[in-house]
């Protein structure tokens, strides 16, 4: 087994495990105070509309949306550690099938795992910090990704080396 396919088969289950256990330690300790607080703050929201409080009806609604923004963030990151993690096997049984020498092999297969880190990571990021250097974390990680992922399409469409 070339090193590249051992970067993406087992960084691949590494990621997968890691993308399950932050989804189970979320959904445990903090999802569903998060959905009881998202759900606390709409209420509140539309009774003080239905009471034509605006200002405090706009202060819950304004809440609810902070708090969903977050949840999403969270729930993304778990989400795509996984999906990713799941191409990265894909990719990693076949990927000394692809057209280029070992060297290469290893540099795409080192974007795309170290992409599969960055962009959720990135994404996690922004639910501490609105600013630049989370989303460009995520940027670079998903740059990564589709970098690796047309070389290796261009890999596969030139054949066995």
């Amino acid at each position: 087994m070339s090193s590249a396919r051992k970067l993406l088969v087992f960084g691949g289950l590494s990621l997968a495990a890691w993308g399950m256990l932050y989804g189970l330690l979320y959904a445990v300790f903090v999802e569903h105070q998060t959905l009881d607080g998202i759900g606390g703050a709409l209420a509140t929201g539309f009774t003080e509309a239905a009471s034509r409080h605006t200002a405090e009806s706009q202060s819950a609604l304004t809440d609810a949306a902070a708090r969903t923004y977050v949840n999403v963030r969270q729930v993304d990151a778990h989400g795509h550690w996984i999906g990713l993690a799941l191409l990265l096997l894909v990719l990693g049984i076949a990927f000394d099938r692809i057209g280029f020498s070992e060297s290469v092999r290893t540099w795409l297969a080192a974007a795309l795992f170290l992409g599969s880190i960055l962009f959720p990571l990135g994404v996690l990021l922004e639910t501490w910090n609105h600013g630049a250097g989370p989303q460009g974390v995520a940027v670079v990680g998903s740059a990564l990704v589709v970098v690796g992922l047309c070389g290796t399409a261009c890999g596969f469409a030139r054949g066995e080396s």
